[in-house]
């Protein structure tokens, strides 16, 4: 038996490399089925070269749980180790590599301390955050005299032992002695719990347990003449080998997409818009598949998210930094061996290859949405209200991708029509721009609420556009500042005739004497701290009181909301309303005519009311009074 201290010149590096090494003590298993999973691809290189003549056999990795013992096992039929590899690999490198952390890691920030990890080769020493006892017995696939099994055991203490037992296979047994305060890593379902979540796609079959399956009992049939089936029990295994982001976009069909994307999140149970391969190996590594989710109008946070993987190893599903963040949508997978592993988020951010892939992904994506649009307009058009929030949200955010998106991007009318920014510019400019030579693009964010201002509009010639996204408020805002002489209009924002202001006056039935008169008595009857009485000539079809507010107000109210402050903190923008009289319409000229005040008050408290119902202002005491009203008026 040989024993050995560790050459450690520092203060026993166990309790920083418990508490400091890794945020989650869980990775341990990442790490130490990650290295399995290497010295199998080892053995499997070797064979294909001729090193190893000898038949290779079942390459499966085991984990076994032993409550009882409170051991947990990774079993690997690798490449196995020699007493100088172990010596070598363990007690120098990997522990070199451990003191080096320590020092690098004193006197440092958080943030500091989180960049360097990783860098150490110290993913074996992981399994002492849960282990009060680690051993290792391991066979080396080599032939020859010092070729001898060997046992390695550490307590956590710089101290270890490394001896010679008999082993008949090939390969490695890493056992930890679970610890008392970690023994849920015992329990098979934080087990399967882990493995499904960093070793789902390992190239090497990972088998941990046993599970039941119905298995069909050939040549029989029941007494309806259905198949007949037994309960057996077999290995559970638990990843995909071989994850169709590693194969060829020609050897796949739909199907297959969709059903990986089943296989990736179990419980969406609706199929992706479609999806994009990504397939890279210069000028660095990166293949994967992202998804266009049918995502919910309010936008919620995602559950199913981006994952990130290295080399089929599961990293993180917090992909922020790697892809850009209107892609954050998205779902799917990302596998690249160039981000490294166990690096804090704000180290992604700032390294090279992170940011080289994030413009590729953002040209990808902006590749796939043009081909769809270019090949197949029918298709993008079908899925627009389901893709635009992905579209918009880049639009205002990403600016080398709103150069590639205007190509594509579309606005939809009320008459379900679909235009490009350049197609609507020229559909609207001749009848669309008003005195100041601006391009006014009329629009409704709620079709129902809005109708009868979208009917009003539309008599006029005028196109309205149909902008109820969640992210539409924004996306006009982005636009304005984008697009030359253009502006937007809500088409509630005026009366018909000023949503495109022409300067042609219209003329009144009644003159400026018969207005002064009228306007103290309609006043009277309406909430003078909200409303702004204003008297104007419109069409005799036109609704006699209409109700507007204007575009800048009503966008300063939506910023306030989003802001969740008041104006310079001074309470927020009023809530303010203009109250249109149209001076054309034969009730509001009867109204000067008639003698009995209480049928005037009447009439235009009836108006008022309709004009509130309009823009759903109408509630409480005030809508029932409105309707017991309109009964007596029926009367």
């Amino acid at each position: 038996m040989q024993t050995g201290q560790i050459n450690v010149q520092t203060e026993n590096i166990f309790p920083i490399i418990k508490k400091f090494l890794y945020s989650d003590h869980e990775i341990f298993l990442r790490e130490l089925v990650s290295n399995a999973v290497d010295a199998t691809q080892k053995l499997k290189t070797l064979a294909s070269v001729g090193s190893v003549k000898e038949e290779l056999g079942d390459l499966t990795i085991e984990i076994i749980a032993d409550k009882k013992a409170k051991t947990l096992t990774i079993r690997d039929r690798g490449i196995g180790m020699t007493a100088e590899e172990i010596d070598k690999y363990i007690n120098q490198i990997a522990f070199s590599g451990a003191e080096e952390f320590v020092k690098k890691f004193k006197n440092k920030s958080e943030a500091e301390q989180n960049a360097i990890i990783g860098h150490f080769g110290l993913g074996f020493y992981s399994s002492f955050m849960v282990s009060d006892k680690v051993e290792i017995y391991t066979k080396t696939y080599k032939k020859g005299g010092a070729t001898k099994a060997v046992k390695w055991e550490c307590d956590g203490s710089p101290n270890y032992t490394i001896e010679e037992i008999e082993k008949k296979e090939r390969g490695t047994d890493v056992i930890l002695h679970i610890s008392d305060e970690e023994k849920e890593f015992l329990e098979d379902h934080k087990i399967l719990e882990l493995l499904n979540k960093y070793s789902k796609f390992l190239p090497v079959p990972i088998k941990f347990g046993k599970e039941k399956n119905q298995e069909k009992v050939e040549g029989e049939k029941d007494e309806n003449g259905n198949d007949v089936y037994k309960e057996v029990e077999t290995d559970r295994i638990i990843n995909n080998t071989d994850p169709i982001w590693k194969k060829a976009p020609v050897d796949l069909k739909d199907e297959d997409y969709k059903k990986f994307y089943r296989e990736l999140y179990p419980y969406n149970f609706e199929d992706p818009l479609f999806n994009i391969h990504l397939n890279v190996d210069y000028p660095f590594n990166l293949t994967g598949v992202l998804y266009f989710p049918k995502l919910k109008k309010n936008l919620e946070l995602q559950k199913d998210k981006i994952q990130l993987y290295s080399n089929q190893v599961f990293v993180t599903d917090s992909v922020e930094g790697i892809v850009p963040e209107f892609l954050t949508l998205l779902h799917g997978v990302i596998d690249s061996p160039d981000i490294p592993l166990n690096v804090s988020r704000s180290y992604l951010q700032s390294d090279r290859n992170v940011k080289k892939i994030s413009n590729h992904i953002t040209k990808k994506v902006a590749d796939k949405l043009e081909e769809i649009f270019k090949n197949n307009r029918e298709e993008m058009e079908a899925k627009w209200d389901d893709i635009k929030v992905f579209i918009e949200y880049g639009m205002i955010s990403d600016e080398k991708f709103y150069e590639r998106a205007q190509k594509f991007a579309l606005l939809k009318n009320h008459e379900q029509k679909y235009f490009t920014l350049e197609e609507y510019h020229e559909k609207v400019k001749d009848s669309q721009t008003d005195k100041n030579k601006k391009v006014i693009y009329l629009y409704s964010t709620n079709k129902d609420e809005q109708y009868s201002y979208i009917e009003s509009a539309k008599e006029k010639g005028f196109d309205v556009l149909e902008m109820e996204g969640v992210l539409d408020n924004h996306f006009i805002n982005s636009l304005e500042q984008k697009l030359t002489d253009v502006q937007f209009k809500r088409v509630d924002a005026e009366t018909a005739e000023k949503l495109i202001d022409k300067d042609e006056k219209i003329p009144s039935k009644l003159d400026d004497k018969q207005i002064e008169a009228l306007k103290p008595v309609i006043e009277k009857n309406i909430d003078k701290v909200k409303f702004s009485v204003v008297f104007e000539p419109l069409g005799e079809t036109d609704a006699p009181i209409l109700i507007t507010q204007s575009e800048f107000l009503r966008r300063m109210k939506d910023m306030e909301k989003l802001g969740g402050s008041g104006m310079m903190g001074l309470g927020g923008f009023p809530e303010t309303y203009n109250l249109i009289v149209n001076t054309n319409h034969n009730t509001i000229v009867s109204l000067q005519e008639e003698k009995d005040e209480t049928i005037q008050q009447e009439k235009i408290k009836q108006m008022y009311d309709l004009a509130l119902l309009s823009q759903s202002l109408l509630k409480g005491k005030d809508l029932s009074d409105f309707i017991k009203r309109s009964f007596n008026l029926m009367k």
